[in-house]
């Protein structure tokens, strides 16, 4: 499971540090990092990509075109991308762009996956959040 909050620098050909304890939560030396909501990007493991994928799929009729469009939103801005040795891993620049990531990112567990913000947007998130949940007590 991703959990955690982490800030970081991106280093030079928009690449980034897995943390450690998100390393941790990757069998293999693949992640799929993929358009996210709100801006960000969604990051899995490819076995729980798979499954979230397959989900996807089994969950939606091709004649919902909601449906369509929310397949071809995720699947159109996914990619695979390696790990080396050190956990760093290369953000295609077209996901930088869309995330609008230029330096420092965030880094968060989201349970079955991780998402990496723009860190300015990330604060201004955090912020929504607290003030949000502030007032929803279903916990």
């Amino acid at each position: 499971m991703f959990l955690g909050e982490y800030t970081l620098k991106l280093t030079g050909k928009g690449r980034v540090l897995l943390p450690l304890k998100m390393r941790q939560q990757v069998p293999g030396e693949n992640v799929v990092l993929s358009k996210g909501f709100e801006k960000c990007l969604f990051g899995y493991d490819e076995k729980q990509w798979e499954i979230t994928a397959t989900q996807q799929l089994q969950n939606s009729s091709v004649v919902n075109l909601n449906a369509r469009d929310i397949r071809r939103y995720l699947f159109s801005g996914a990619e695979i991308t390696s790990l080396d040795s050190q956990g760093r891993f290369v953000i295609p620049s077209a996901l930088l762009k869309y995330a609008n990531i230029t330096n420092e990112v965030a880094i968060i567990g989201a349970g079955d996956h991780f998402e990496i913000w723009n860190q300015t947007e990330w604060k201004k998130k955090v912020k929504e959040l607290e003030r949000t949940q502030a007032q929803n007590t279903s916990w």
